[in-house]
This record gives C-alpha cells, sequence and structure tokens, in this order.
C-alpha cells in the first residue's frame, strides 16, 4: 500500500481527490500527519468515516516504532529501525536546554570514508522521505536535527530535500530552518541543497590537502575540498544559514600545523566554523586519535587566525552512538 508519510501538500490534496474527498480535504490530511502526527487514519475525526475508510483501503499513514532502545552512560539514546528487512540507526542526544536527534538519510553509505564504521556496511538503498521523518517524528520534544546519520545526505537528495520541505513548510512542521543541520563529504547535489533550501550545511572535511584527502576520503575525487569551498564562497553565510566544517583529529596525520595553516588559507573570507572532533579508534587503528593537548592547540590556531573553531563534545561512545560508529545490526 502507498505511504502517505512523506507526501506534499499538493501531493495530498490529490490523494483526497482520489479517494472522493474535496480537495481541502488534503490540508486536513497534512494537518493531521505533520501537525498532530497521528499513526492511524482512525484518529483524524474531521475526515468523514466514508472517507477514511477509502483512505485504508488504498493507504498506510507510515509511521513504526524503533525495534530497539540502547541508552550510554552519558544519557544519549540509539534507537534502532527497521526498514525493508534493513537496518538503520539514529540517535537522540539530550542536552540541559535542548533535544538533538541525529537521522539517517541511506541504508549504509557508497562514500567509503576509510575512518567510518558506516562505510563499512557498503550501501543499500536510499531512505524514502516517509523513513526520514519516521525517525523524527518518534520523538516529540526535539530541539534541533542533524542529518548526520547513515548515509550521504546529498546523495539522497531528493528525498531529503523532501523531508526538509514537509518539516519547515507552514502545512507541516513549520519548523525554522536554522534547527536544521544537513551534513556533506560534498558532492555535486550539494547545489541543489543550498538553492532549494536554507537549513544549516555541514562540510566533513578532515583535511584541507586534496591529496591527502583522497587517500581516506574518495569523494574527493568527485568534488574536491577546494572546489567544495569555492562553491560556498558564492553563497551569503553572514545572516540566518550557517556553514562548518566538520573535521576529526588523527595524531600526526591531519592535526600539524601545517594542515592549520591550509585550513586558515582555504577558508579565508568565507563566513564559517569549524568542529574538531575527537577520533573514537575502534572504528580502525591506522587513525590514532589526537591527544587532548594537540586538539587545543589545533583549535586555538585556527581561533586565533580568524577561523572560530570548537571541539565538539562526543556522546554515546559506550553504545557505538558517536561520530563515525554507526553500523545498524540488529544485534546492536
Amino acid at each position: 500500500m502507498e505511504v502517505l508519510l512523506g507526501k506534499t501538500l499538493a501531493e495530498l490534496q490529490d490523494v483526497a481527490l482520489s479517494v472522493g474527498l474535496q480537495k481541502f480535504a488534503g490540508k486536513q490530511l497534512a494537518e493531521w500527519l505533520y501537525v498532530r502526527r497521528v499513526s492511524d487514519f482512525d484518529a483524524m475525526t474531521n475526515i468523514s468515516l466514508k472517507g477514511r475508510e477509502a483512505l485504508k483501503a488504498r493507504y498506510t499513514v507510515g509511521r513504526h516504532d524503533p525495534i530497539r532502545e540502547a541508552v550510554s552512560v552519558d544519557g544519549t539514546r540509539k534507537y534502532l529501525f527497521a526498514v525493508g528487512g534493513q537496518f538503520i540507526e539514529s540517535v537522540y542526544i539530550p542536552e540541559e536546554d535542548r533535544a538533538t536527534l541525529c537521522v539517517s538519510t541511506q541504508v549504509g553509505c557508497k562514500m567509503g570514508c576509510r575512518f567510518c564504521m558506516t562505510g563499512t556496511l557498503g550501501f543499500h538503498g536510499h531512505l524514502p522521505a516517509a523513513e526520514i521523518l519516521n525517525q523524527i517524528f518518534y520523538f516529540d520534544d526535539l530541539t534541533n536535527i542533524v542529518y548526520m546519520g547513515e548515509g550521504e545526505p546529498m546523495d539522497n537528495i531528493d528525498n531529503v530535500l523532501r523531508s526538509l520541505e514537509i518539516m519547515t513548510a507552514p502545512y507541516g512542521c513549520a519548523w525554522s530552518p536554522k534547527r536544521i543541520t544537513v551534513s556533506t563529504v560534498g558532492i555535486p547535489a550539494m547545489k541543489r541543497f543550498l538553492e532549494e533550501s536554507d537549513c544549516h550545511l555541514a562540510v566533513s572535511m578532515h583535511n584541507p590537502f586534496a591529496a591527502e584527502r583522497a587517500t581516506i576520503m574518495p569523494a574527493e575525487k568527485m568534488l574536491s575540498i577546494t572546489e567544495v569551498v569555492a562553491l560556498l564562497k558564492h553563497y551569503d553565510w553572514s545572516h540566518q544559514r550557517r556553514v562548518s566544517f566538520e573535521y576529526i583529529c588523527w595524531h600526526g596525520q591531519n592535526d600539524t600545523i601545517r594542515h592549520a595553516k591550509e585550513i586558515t588559507r582555504l577558508l579565508k573570507s568565507l563566513n564559517c566554523r569549524v568542529n574538531l572532533i575527537r577520533f573514537h579508534e575502534g572504528v580502525d587503528r591506522a587513525f590514532p586519535a589526537s591527544d587532548e593537548k594537540q586538539m587545543e592547540f589545533f583549535r586555538d590556531y585556527l581561533t586565533d587566525n580568524g577561523i572560530t573553531t570548537t571541539i565538539r563534545r562526543s556522546r554515546g561512545e559506550d553504545i557505538l552512538a558517536a561520530c563515525g560508529l554507526l553500523a545498524a545490526k540488529a544485534s546492536c
């Protein structure tokens, strides 16, 4: 049966007409799906019984709960969702004044970054917008969403943009785009995101030198980090929208003064920030993590040279929920 979750207002209006309802019932469906977030047609009480029965015969809402939860000592929670015989993971990160959800956009990933456990899974499919939204709608207290789970969001650009429209449109959840950040390793489809969405962008850099980056991130050969930055400089980042660069630190491999100077040169004149990330060595011992002292030196050098830089706090490592550790398995 066809799923309603993930349909736009225009599509829901067509659905209404297809089952004999008036066009305005499409707006009612949108409210039930995206504002009240119901999981079955019987709850849609302002739609006639006949209309609800007609909807049931042809459609399903598309909501389902996770099949497993893991809880970290720091309060982070990881959820396993079943998707068509495969599995994906989402990570809920509570803080004092906010609750962030890290959502997946694909089953596995085809980008092949050597340091990422998700990349070892290979690629098994794009998530439809319904499955992206289903992860989000399981929670009712979220303040922020980051598209930083399994998969490369820009490689699933149609479904990602559809989910972002529904999250931010007046007919949908009406969230401010400032509450949503979408990540990318930097591929050509990123341009569509920049043109069609006002959400924040996070670019996985991890090395400013093209030749070195290509050895750990094959996507460098598709769109180099230099080309990514050049593209970003065509856009206005001075007001509501923000661009940041994610940078996992490895001892002696990308945390040297040489790398810091190149980042400063590369990002000159771009209004952005750099987030330094501690590496979790369980992924690959070939990547020794930088120590705290070196990361602080790296941060201070960039900040002193005009690049706002922070060291991102690591969460959920003990349940394999931290950056680069998602590997959705039913046995997790």
